[in-house]
C-alpha cells in the first residue's frame, strides 16, 4: 500500500525562477497533503468507513476507507456518510450515499458530487463543501447536469459520479476571527495602491487622501486592472447548454 500523506511543499507565490509571480502569499503552516481517490478506482470492492478526518487543504471533510482486499484510501465525505458505513463503486451497485456509479445508471433527479468530465480521468466537478449536482436530463448516452452555479453542462454517460451532497455546508459562513489565522493559511497582508508611494504603485502619491487619479486603474506593474484581460477558453463551450446565473 502506498502512503496516503506527504508533506506539502511551499511555494510562497514564487515561480520556477524564484520570482514572486503571485503576491500576498507565504508563511503558511506546515501541513500534510492527503492523497484523495477522485477516480474511485476500486471497482466492485466493498469498503468500510474507518475514520472521518479534517483536511486543511480543502473545504469538505474526508473519509478514510478500508477496502476488503486490505487497501486503504481517502475519499471526500458526503453528507450522511458515517463511521462503519459500507461503500462500493461499479456500474451495478446500489444507488445510495457514498456509492459511485456511471451517470447513465442514475435516475433523473439524483444529486451527485465528484463528477468526471471524461471517463477514467477522475473527478473534476463537485469537490467543494456543500456542493450537489443534479442529474437533469438524458439524451442517448449524453447526460445533462445542473451545477450549483445554474450552469447546465453535458457529459457522457460513461463518466462516474458519487451519490450524495458533500458535507460541511456551513463552511462559507465561517469567520477567520483574527489576522493570525490568515497568516497560518498562507495569506499575507494586502496594501492598497493609493496608500503607497508613487515608486511602489501607479496609484500612489498625492497629498492627503487621494483617489486613483487616472482614467483606468492599473496593477502594481502598470497593466490595466479592469476590463477584459484574458482570452476566453472555447474548447468546452459546445458542452455548456446554459451559462451560469448572473
Amino acid at each position: 500500500m502506498s502512503k496516503l500523506k506527504y508533506i506539502r511543499k511551499k511555494h510562497s507565490g514564487r515561480d520556477a525562477s524564484g520570482q514572486v509571480s503571485v503576491r500576498h502569499q507565504g508563511g503558511e503552516q506546515k501541513r500534510f497533503m492527503r492523497i484523495i481517490d477522485f477516480r474511485r478506482r476500486k471497482i466492485g470492492v466493498e469498503g468500510r468507513v474507518a475514520g472521518i478526518e479534517y483536511d486543511p487543504n480543502r473545504t469538505t471533510e474526508i473519509a478514510l476507507i478500508h477496502y476488503a482486499d486490505g487497501e486503504k484510501a481517502y475519499i471526500l465525505r458526503p453528507l450522511g456518510l458515517n463511521l462503519d458505513d459500507m461503500i462500493k463503486s461499479g456500474p451495478d451497485v446500489e444507488i445510495k450515499t457514498g456509492n459511485t456509479l456511471p451517470l447513465k445508471a442514475l435516475p433523473l433527479g439524483t444529486v451527485v458530487h465528484n463528477v468526471e468530465l471524461s471517463p477514467g480521468r477522475g473527478a473534476t466537478l463537485g469537490r467543494s463543501a456543500g456542493v450537489g449536482i443534479i442529474v437533469q436530463a438524458k439524451e442517448g448516452n449524453n447526460i445533462d447536469l445542473r451545477l450549483p452555479s445554474g450552469e447546465i453542462r453535458r457529459v457522457t454517460g460513461d463518466c462516474y459520479a458519487t451519490v450524495g451532497t458533500l458535507g460541511n455546508i456551513d463552511w462559507k459562513n465561517e469567520v477567520l476571527g483574527k489576522a493570525g489565522r490568515s497568516r497560518h493559511m498562507g495569506i499575507r497582508p494586502k496594501v492598497r495602491g493609493v496608500a503607497m508611494n508613487p515608486r511602489a504603485h501607479p496609484h500612489g502619491g498625492g497629498e492627503g487622501r487621494s483617489g486613483v487619479g487616472m482614467t483606468k486603474p492599473k496593477t502594481y506593474a502598470g497593466r490595466p486592472a479592469v476590463g477584459k484581460t484574458r482570452k476566453k477558453k472555447k474548447y468546452s463551450n459546445k458542452y455548456i447548454l446554459q451559462r451560469r446565473k448572473k
